[in-house]
């Protein structure tokens, strides 16, 4: 089964297959890349739900 009829194992620049490398698991050995990387470590904070938009007018 395909979800949205994208292979994710298909380099969309080259058409190549991509392979698994690693699996990382440990939060500390992937907390430490990330930051390497210098991307976020840390899950973006979520805004409190909020009613739909046309019940603000009653």
């Amino acid at each position: 089964m395909a979800t949205l009829l994208v292979d994710v194992f298909t380099c969309q620049r080259c058409g190549g297959r991509r392979r698994v490398l690693a699996y990382l698991t440990a939060p500390g050995g992937v907390r430490a890349i990330l930051e390497h990387l210098g991307l976020p470590s840390w899950p973006a904070q979520l805004a409190p739900a909020q009613g739909p938009a046309q019940l603000a007018w009653c």
